[in-house]
């Protein structure tokens, strides 16, 4: 497995998450085309890797999420449209993939994301956004699972599948997650 020295993890996970290489271009490719289930919720592209990492920085992260035991990709989290200052905020998506779907992987790779995602050595966010299209049921219960509440709905939010999507808005601070670091603005 490549960038298993990157691999963030914690005692009693089956998974860990790291950041994306150019190596994992053909394993996530082949994890997207075995996941059908995704389609019809975000039209991902299998061959977007490259360009996923390339656009790695500031305002945009991705995480791999790797099952241990098998070394296989079990999921993506993006962590995007992060904004700094007096906001500190984020959004997040992510795919769980076949046959690991369903299996909580993606409970455990999104609590490591989170952490890191609040954490002052990490991302040092202050508020993170899940938006999910209504009667995505298995998204909306694990954005429910990790403690996000229910914010609104947000009409036409996303041009996906050649239609604008209605979004269900999902939120949680670092006030509310257990053992996050609280971010303090510097005067």
């Amino acid at each position: 497995m490549t960038g298993a020295m990157d691999l963030y993890t914690v005692p009693g996970c089956r998974v860990g998450v790291r950041p994306p290489t150019e190596a994992d271009t053909t394993a996530s490719a082949e994890a997207v085309r075995r996941s059908e289930h995704i389609s019809r919720w975000n039209p991902a592209d299998p061959n977007d890797l490259p360009d996923l990492i390339r656009r790695q920085g500031d305002t945009f992260r991705t995480f791999l999420v790797v099952d241990i035991a098998e070394g296989a990709l079990a999921g993506r989290i993006n962590v995007s449209n992060i904004v700094r200052a007096r906001f500190c905020n984020a959004s997040l998506g992510y795919d769980a993939y076949t046959p690991y779907a369903g299996t909580g992987r993606m409970t455990e790779a999104l609590a490591l994301v989170i952490d890191r995602a609040f954490a002052a050595d990490g991302l040092a966010l202050h508020r993170l956004e899940i938006n999910v299209q209504p009667g995505n049921d298995a998204s909306i219960a694990l954005a429910r699972r990790m403690g996000f509440r229910y914010e609104g709905f947000t009409p036409r939010m996303l041009f996906l599948n050649d239609a604008w999507r209605d979004h269900e808005r999902f939120a949680l601070t670092a006030e509310e997650w257990p053992g996050a670091e609280k971010t303090i603005l510097p005067s």
